[in-house]
């Protein structure tokens, strides 16, 4: 029988954890239910095991520690959808997790399994707090704990589970500010080998799903490097043959990706905007699985993207114009009828990011309308996000174009462009800074994991880490859970 990823001997100086049968209070059912139910569902997308829903509550049940980084994710779901709910019971379990995370780590002979996926959950956490700077502890910390596990894209179970969740959020970060990922793709170990899968009707969507996260931040990351080097589309750079070979073969990516991919990553079924009633001016795309949106995403995504950064032709182009606005509409359309929360964090940034290319003010009043949406059935604090598309947009009085969302929270139309760290994460905070300070620099590389590793100096956990004896990899069986 397969070991629990959790089963690493402990200290002996450290009684074992007693393995409840059950949680047996009201506000742990609650917290906990709300953890699977709207936490632990996104957490999930990309995950074929579905470890943070339907493994890791079970495991919890012998590890406090893990526990009560879990509940503090639900309690935190709640104030953010409700904020009468306080936010004293997720700081209260957030700070019980944190202060055992950072005991565990000075002990050599830890669980270094337990401490890296504790710390990936309190890092989900972090990302849920509207006031992201005061408490972004596990951030870096979580992925130093991951590199120490050594997991990578090759990895199955727990540890591929938190890897991917992990490079997700980086990559969610780097292109809202446009940044280099700090963790390189080309190091993920991941198998690009797309044509011997051609024609499979179904199967595998979570890793075709992975195939295009890497595909996407190798895009983000050639961005980013046009925004720090520039290029003179008008002189002999003698870059310039060089940048258009590495477009190309990102763009012959994408095609074989959308070629290769099985039938059940496309859509079953896709309507016009001119054949459906919904009045919507995007169109109705319907995918079945939450990989296949979230993947599907990140291919429109990366195809909006590198519309943008060719570097000969003009993103203003008629050929370039046209793969934005079609790619862009695909994403309104497919965040605009999806009934899966689950998907959420992904789409957020994959809107902004298509909202940028939607012209007409109709279709982006929707796009507004769409954010609001999310604010209300999800919590994230995003209403900074309407703010830059108004300005992006051009809207000529943003104060009389208000949402309902907006007008009840005057604080965000008031609130500048998102120039915080914290705005890096999937809930960006709302900067306490005045509009005009000056935005994060561009193309440099993700400055919030530039030193998550623990052979760097300055690494997270300082004056609490202490380096394991030796980790317990060799004890887990990853895939047979």
């Amino acid at each position: 029988m397969a070991r629990s990823p959790f089963d690493a001997p402990k200290h002996p100086l450290a009684p074992a954890n007693e393995l409840r049968p059950y949680l047996n209070t009201a506000e742990e059912v609650l917290l906990m239910q709300v953890y699977v139910e709207e936490v632990g569902l996104w957490m999930d997308s990309m995950d074929p095991g579905k470890h943070f829903t339907q493994i890791l509550p079970f495991h919890a049940l012998g590890e406090p520690m893990l526990l009560n980084a879990l509940l503090a994710c639900g309690a935190r779901h709640l104030f953010l959808v409700n904020p009468s709910f306080g936010e004293e019971k997720a700081l209260y379990y957030y700070n019980i997790s944190t202060r055992d995370l950072l005991t565990c780590l000075q002990d050599p002979n830890r669980d270094t399994v337990l401490c890296a996926t504790t710390a990936v959950v309190l890092n989900v956490y972090e990302v849920m707090c509207e006031k992201a700077m005061q408490r972004m502890n596990h951030i870096a910390g979580a992925r130093a704990l991951i590199k120490e596990c050594r997991w990578n894209a090759k990895t199955t179970g727990i540890g591929g589970a938190c890897f991917w969740l992990n490079v997700g959020m980086e990559l969610l970060s780097c292109l809202h500010f446009n940044w280099k990922m700090a963790w390189d793709p080309d190091t993920w170990d991941i198998d690009m080998n797309m044509s011997l899968n051609q024609g499979s009707i179904a199967g595998d969507e979570e890793f075709w799903t992975h195939r295009m996260l890497y595909i996407c931040a190798k895009i983000a990351n050639y961005r980013a490097t046009m925004a720090y080097q520039g290029l003179d589309r008008s002189s002999h750079d003698p870059r310039l043959n060089q940048r258009c070979e590495e477009w190309n073969a990102l763009r012959a990516w994408c095609d074989e990706w959308a070629r290769c991919a099985p039938r059940s990553m496309m859509p079953l079924g896709y309507l016009h905007p001119w054949e459906t009633n919904s009045k919507s001016s995007f169109p109705e795309v319907w995918l079945i699985k939450r990989s296949a949106v979230v993947g599907r995403l990140f291919y429109h995504t990366a195809c909006c993207l590198l519309a943008k950064v060719h570097p000969t032709e003009s993103e203003y182009s008629d050929e370039m114009l046209s793969m934005q606005h079609s790619h862009a509409h695909d994403i309104c359309g497919i965040v605009a009828h999806v009934k899966d929360r689950g998907v959420a964090s992904v789409s957020i940034r994959c809107l902004a990011i298509a909202a940028e290319c939607v012209v007409g003010r109709e279709a982006q009043e929707e796009v507004i309308a769409i954010l609001d949406k999310i604010i209300k059935e999800t919590g994230w604090q995003v209403g900074f996000l309407q703010h830059e598309l108004i300005e992006k947009w051009g809207w000529n009085s943003a104060t009389s174009h208000m949402s309902p969302h907006q007008s009840q929270h005057p604080q965000m139309a008031a609130a500048g462009p998102s120039t915080d760290l914290g705005s890096s994460l999937l809930n960006s905070a709302l900067p306490s800074a005045p509009p005009s300070r000056p935005r994060m620099p561009q193309g440099i590389v993700n400055p919030l994991m530039a030193t998550a590793d623990f052979s760097f100096d300055n690494h997270p956990y300082q004056n609490h880490y202490v380096a394991p004896h030796n980790n317990h990899l060799n004890n887990y069986h990853y895939g047979s859970y």
